[in-house]
């Protein structure tokens, strides 16, 4: 298995590709604000051939280059429909202050093939398995990525802006709602393994064994009650 991811642009939004191994057809998850040239390093570097684009939620910083992205190589883009009005609207998704500064600099739009994720779903892209989880709480339409454990590596998940090295995704933003997102901690991170890798939206990667031992949030909640209330870095959006 291979998983290459680069941090991009203004907020250092973690881009991955993941493919089979090197050479073979590859998943490009959340190609954000200025990552499409770091998405074709990547592609050239491990021999890559883009079968898809799935995004983990629809704030600029993780879709921004979502447009040129699939319309150089041809190829669909996943989003859950909660999320999905924001790729031709992120001042109403970000909210004025945030929104307008960017809309001069980008070009926003939805990709000519943009289909729709469902919570549970399993994809089937480029020889490989991503389990879908809807978890709303930093936007209303936020999933996760779950990959099955293989020979070579653990059980792995990509968390978008939902959970981070000892913090979670802010939810000050329009359609963000704390109490949901402890909700969603609660429903999708816990049962995990402890051994299950977590990649996050922005920041260094961690397990869920050392967020369930270490993040406030979560220690809340594995405690039995409604998990920390320190205010959460802002990474990203």
């Amino acid at each position: 298995m291979l998983i290459a991811g680069f941090p991009a642009g203004a907020w250092g939004t973690n881009c991955y590709l993941i493919a089979p191994a090197a050479g073979e057809e590859c998943v490009i998850i959340d190609p954000g604000h200025e990552a499409a040239e770091g998405v074709e390093e990547a592609l050239a570097r491990h021999r890559l051939k883009p079968a898809a684009v799935i995004l983990t939620h629809g704030h600029l910083d993780h879709v921004a280059s979502v447009v040129p992205v699939c319309g150089a190589h041809d190829v669909p883009a996943w989003i859950h429909p909660e999320d999905r009005y924001m790729m031709s609207d992120p001042e109403k998704a970000l909210g004025r202050s945030i929104g307008a500064r960017l809309l001069g600099e980008l070009t926003v739009g939805e990709p000519d093939d943009l289909r729709e994720l469902t919570d549970g779903s399993v994809l089937e892209l480029a020889g490989m398995e991503f389990t879908v989880a809807h978890n709303p709480g930093h936007t209303r339409g936020s999933v996760s990525f779950r990959m099955p454990e293989q020979a070579d590596i653990p059980p792995v998940m990509f968390a978008g802006d939902f959970l981070f090295a000892g913090s979670i995704g802010r939810t000050d933003l329009p359609g963000g709602d704390h109490d949901e997102m402890l909700r969603s901690l609660a429903r999708v991170c816990l049962p995990l393994d402890d051994h299950t890798v977590v990649l996050p939206g922005h920041g260094p990667q961690t397990t869920i064994g050392r967020e369930r031992a270490t993040n406030p949030f979560l220690r809340g909640l594995v405690a039995g009650g409604e998990g920390g209330r320190p205010a959460a870095p802002r990474r990203g959006m």
